[in-house]
């Protein structure tokens, strides 16, 4: 178990620098920074999946169904977080976003049998709080109203959702398959469907800096590829809602990067929520094997 919760740890930190790697696309829409780093990550790992030996995709019917769903509910996920960003502040849509372990310890009890332990529960309603607070803490922190900031909010909360899916699948299909040829199959269906959004929505594909693709693969291939893989990696061996949990760890580490990189503060609101989010993964965790 240590070495599973020192993966996720690698993979919290390696997630945190999505928000400073979107800072550097300033040129780049955010539909289209989600499109680039799933179409990036999935073709790297098919890639590396047919140089390991595979010569053809060997899934079943079944695999492929939770495959689709997997990777529909992690496009849905990028878009409706990005677009309610569009309609709402950033502090309401972090704070809705981070609902999202309360969906999964619902729907765990629901389709998995997962029995939620009271020690989940508090962590859960510990780290809402932590992040509500570390949202107050942003200088620009205003929390939107009205009806425009409706439609952003219920953006945010579906955005929750579709994650909350997204790993339920993820614990599912992780019983019986090896992580490689899950996240090959997932990835790659997101790539495709955000993809077609793309071109529906008529964005172009270039035109942007060099330094918007460079990001961009970074994106891929550090938070992609190595920060979500290691939050999958983890669903075969504790419970999704632990997994949701620690996710919430994001924010945290990406104040800390945001200092170093950008020189922003870390005032008390926000030094009072990281220690809650901390506090919630580690005491939620003591529950999280399978």
């Amino acid at each position: 178990m240590v070495r599973v919760y020192l993966v996720l740890l690698f993979g919290i930190i390696s997630v945190s620098f999505a928000a400073i790697f979107v800072r550097f696309c300033e040129d780049v829409p955010s539909i289209m920074i989600a499109t680039y780093r799933l179409v990036i990550a999935s073709t790297i790992l098919i890639i590396i999946y047919f140089r390991k030996g595979g010569k053809r995709f060997d899934f079943q019917k079944v695999d492929f169904i939770y495959g689709f769903a997997g990777g529909l509910f992690l496009a849905l996920h990028f878009v409706t977080w990005f677009q309610s960003l569009k309609y709402t502040s950033v502090a309401s849509s972090v704070v809705l976003l981070s609902t999202g372990p309360i969906f999964v310890a619902i729907l765990s009890y629901v389709i998995l049998k997962e029995k939620q332990s009271k020690e989940i529960i508090i962590a859960i309603i510990l780290a809402i709080a932590g992040s509500a607070i570390l949202a107050l803490g942003d200088s620009n922190a205003d929390f939107a109203f009205g009806e425009k900031a409706l439609i952003g909010d219920f953006l945010a909360i579906s955005s929750a959702f579709f994650v909350s899916l997204y790993l339920m699948v993820g614990s599912k299909l992780r019983e019986k398959m090896d992580i490689l040829s899950y996240i090959v199959l997932v990835y790659t269906f997101a790539a495709v469907i955000l993809l077609i959004t793309s071109i529906l929505m008529q964005i172009p594909f270039t035109g942007y800096s060099v330094k918007s693709y460079i990001f961009m693969v970074l994106l891929a291939v550090v938070s992609q590829n190595l920060g979500h893989t290691a939050f999958n990696w983890a669903l075969k061996y504790i419970k999704t809602s632990v997994v949701s949990l620690t996710t919430l760890g994001e924010p945290v580490i990406a104040s800390f990067l945001a200092y170093i990189f950008f020189g922003e503060t870390i005032d008390k609101f926000k030094f009072i929520g990281i220690i809650l989010i901390f506090v919630a993964i580690i005491f939620g965790s003591r529950k999280g094997e399978k």
